[in-house]
């Protein structure tokens, strides 16, 4: 049977029951999800009486748009983007080629969807899906190559780019060229810049045509009041979110070097989390699961752990001390 921790981040509860209790608390480090939340949550006053208003739900997604530099209404707020990845996979139909190894809801989001591998993409034919940075290892992709894909699809393909893990290094983002003349949707995630994945938010950039009619699968009220007030003051917050993207390449740069310091060289250059390629990947998962550390491994990728931030110097100490447990 597939682990839960191994089909995604996440499953602690799996993990207390397989691998009991060390006498410390668990820490998860199995996500891509900033260790440090944003802040005003508990400051927010929420409406749990009324329906959201429409113009609130306009005002997040201004507010989204803003940061994203893109106008308001190239951008649909959705209730999570596994939702929203699904719900443009109907409005876009295939054929269509996904980037693998990637994302599992990337090849199931269009029905036949088929995979290829990142050397083929430049000859790829159809409707491409990809993230960048990718997931699971975190690489980036230059945003010069990705336009060039752009430009070369053909017959009514359209480029879908997952930018779930963009918001710290923004200069990755293809945002601003989004326009009602290309064919090209972008998916932003709220829950792991933020460091709120309960909050279940994302977002749609596409053209206004694509974004209507995504708008009307979604019907009314697709959001909460409390995935509305959270996801506006916190996108407001321009001062939280340029010191959050500092904060999260300096503590990216002190993982790697702890890392390195045990031999481990880290693959990929996404801020929120690092892959290492080791030997038997899924043994040093379990050494680290002995220590009550929770970290990602693949069963199509046997060679790979993915280690998300610690939250701080003694998190970061300790994982050390885990991986040298030998």
């Amino acid at each position: 049977m597939t682990q839960p921790w191994t089909w995604h981040g996440g499953g602690m509860e799996s993990a207390k029951r397989r691998f009991g209790d060390s006498g410390r608390p668990w820490l998860d480090l199995s996500t891509g999800i900033n260790p440090h939340p944003w802040p005003g949550v508990h400051a927010l006053a929420i409406d749990w009486h009324r329906l959201p208003e429409p113009e609130v739900l306009a005002g997040l997604e201004a507010a989204a748009a803003s940061t994203f530099g893109l106008h308001a209404r190239h951008v649909c707020a959705v209730p999570g983007t596994e939702i929203g990845l699904r719900l443009v996979g109907r409005l876009l139909g295939g054929p269509a080629r996904y980037l693998a190894p990637g994302y599992r809801t990337h090849g199931e989001m269009i029905e036949g969807t088929e995979p290829l591998g990142f050397a083929a993409l430049a000859q790829s034919d159809g409707t491409l899906i990809l993230a960048n940075p990718t997931n699971p290892d975190g690489r980036a992709i230059d945003p010069a190559l990705l336009l060039t894909l752009l430009e070369t699809r053909a017959d009514g393909a359209w480029l879908v780019v997952d930018e779930a893990f963009a918001d710290a290094r923004a200069e990755q983002s293809l945002a601003s060229h989004i326009d009602d003349d290309r064919r090209l949707v972008i998916f932003r995630s709220f829950g792991k810049f933020f460091g709120l994945a309960g909050v279940r938010l994302g977002f749609v950039l596409g053209p206004a045509g694509m974004i209507a009619a995504l708008r009307a699968l979604l019907g009314a009220w697709p959001l909460s009041s409390a995935a509305i007030a959270i996801g506006t003051a916190a996108y407001r917050d321009h001062d939280w979110i340029s010191t959050a993207q500092a904060r999260l390449l300096d503590d990216a740069e002190a993982l790697d070097a702890m890392l390195a310091s045990l031999g481990h060289r880290a693959v990929g250059s996404c801020p929120l989390f690092r892959l290492i390629e080791v030997e038997r990947a899924m043994s040093l998962f379990e050494q680290l699961a002995r220590h009550s550390i929770l970290t990602r491994p693949f069963t199509d990728q046997p060679h790979w752990l993915r280690i998300g931030l610690p939250p701080d110097a003694p998190s970061l100490a300790r994982l050390r001390l885990a991986l040298a447990d030998g």
